[in-house]
């Protein structure tokens, strides 16, 4: 049970640190069109992002299904 948390956790991490990067270049690329950057914007933008991402990891990770489905 350990491991499988350990596995999850790195797997919507990883997930987590991705969004959260993809959301700041999105947010940085309209905020330079716009103006200047907003950084408080960028930053909560991208951290609600990383939320929702570990949040969305609850209902399960696709990276990870098929290598634990033999694992039980």
């Amino acid at each position: 049970m350990k491991q499988k948390l350990i596995i999850w956790a790195r797997a919507a991490g990883i997930r987590a640190m991705r969004t959260i990067a993809q959301t700041a270049i999105a947010t940085i690329g309209v905020e330079a069109m716009m103006a200047d950057v907003n950084w408080m914007a960028v930053l909560s933008a991208s951290l609600l992002a990383g939320i929702l991402s570990i949040l969305t990891s609850i209902s399960g990770l696709p990276e990870i299904s098929s290598n634990t489905q033999g694992e039980q």
